[in-house]
């Protein structure tokens, strides 16, 4: 059991107030602007939609959820986040177990199982579960480690059982969500690079294999539809290839500057499959054109810097971890859906955080910014308690 420290969250009157003033409310501003910039694009993506009209005022009531979210998991002691690392990632695998025995379907996939009136997707838990289980596990396994590969494989088998949980389900992006963060985390504890090289050789050399024997067809076809695409070979432009076909118009309508706020022709046509979600981006591209779309983009990396300046000011390898880790599972968030949106990745069905439409890619990316803010007011304990 962890010994709270004298800078636990005091309850009273002084102490709260004194750290939230002391949050890093730079960061914090910009996460809300960010979240603003999506109810606006939002608006202008679903106008013409008559059923999609209320999604506007509903993504503002979620981000105001979520903001609740961010400022409890920020305000929750840095000690407590150490203690309930293990308890919290036992807990969401136990969930995804029950997934598989109990869940129940939506959106085409089982991955909810419901817990009194409530239905949840434990594998948006395990985001962040995951993250802080690896951080606490190299925190306290950091002396033992002598440059050798073998501390590494406990820490891959923590990544690898919820991840072939979730591809069950089937979940791809969010699989492909939990090897990104958690190998970042691997790769930052100091993983040998003829390792790294090792592991990367053998994954391309299982792709056949997984090609034919994993995937499932639709995934199959969104994979040779991108090859196709990428390729020059030929394409159904209006079948397979449609949703990528239009984005681009779209994206390369929009020009330098853009056609105007609710003025893009393939967004207020509905030309674009998902675009209040997933392909969120072709909106601002079009309607703000490559200068403010860069802009925005430019404001996720000052965010995402700064979530990683946190980390680096941190005193405790707990700490580090748990805020990098953190940041890179929003990272690959966005960078998946732009490389997606662009063509450059097969689509996965990966949203854009706070601007794409969407409760649960919100609820986590609050909570993994609150886990950062944590580290901020946690930074100087160094954790020497081992739990």
């Amino acid at each position: 059991m962890v010994a709270l420290s004298s800078n636990s969250l005091d309850f009273s009157r002084k102490s709260f107030f004194t750290q939230v003033r002391s949050l890093p409310w730079g960061l914090i501003l910009m996460i809300c602007a960010m979240a603003m910039i999506g109810v606006a694009i939002l608006h202008s993506a679903t106008f013409t939609n008559p059923e999609e009209a209320g999604l506007p005022m509903r993504q503002a009531v979620r981000f105001a959820i979520a903001f609740g979210v961010l400022l409890f998991t920020a305000l929750i002691p840095l000690r407590w986040w150490f203690w309930a690392a293990w308890p919290s990632y036992l807990a969401t695998l136990v969930l995804l177990v029950a997934v598989e025995f109990f869940g129940f379907t939506g959106g085409g996939a089982q991955r909810w199982v419901q817990i009194g009136p409530i239905g949840v997707q434990p594998s948006e838990f395990m985001k962040v579960t995951l993250t802080l289980a690896l951080a606490a596990y190299y925190h306290k396994r950091w002396n033992d480690y002598s440059g050798g590969f073998l501390i590494h494989l406990p820490a891959l088998a923590l990544i690898a059982i919820p991840a072939a949980l979730i591809f069950r389900q089937p979940d791809f992006g969010t699989t492909l969500a939990l090897f990104a963060s958690g190998g970042i985390l691997i790769f930052l504890a100091g993983l040998w690079w003829r390792v790294i090289t090792a592991i990367a050789v053998a994954a391309v050399a299982s792709i056949p294999a997984i090609y034919f024997f994993v995937l499932q067809d639709y995934q199959r076809e969104r994979v040779d539809t991108y090859l196709a695409q990428l390729t020059g070979a030929s394409v159904n432009v209006m079948d397979d290839g449609y949703q990528i076909e239009q984005a681009k118009i779209a994206i390369g309508s929009g020009g330098w500057t853009g056609k105007g706020y609710m003025e893009g022709t393939q967004s207020q046509l509905d030309y674009i499959p998902e675009q209040h979600t997933d392909f969120i981006l072709t909106v601002l591209a079009e309607e703000f054109g490559f200068l403010v779309t860069s802009g925005v983009l430019l404001l996720w990396m000052v965010i995402l810097g700064l979530g990683l300046v946190i980390a680096l000011r941190a005193a405790s390898l707990f700490a580090r971890f748990a805020a990098a880790g953190a940041v890179a599972t929003v990272a690959f968030y966005i960078l998946f859906n732009v490389a997606m949106v662009l063509g450059l990745v097969p689509v996965v069905g990966v949203p854009l955080p706070l601007l794409s439409y969407g409760g649960t890619v919100m609820i986590t990316t609050a909570a993994c910014f609150g886990l950062v803010g944590a580290v901020h007011l946690g930074r100087k304990d160094p954790l020497n308690s081992r739990a």
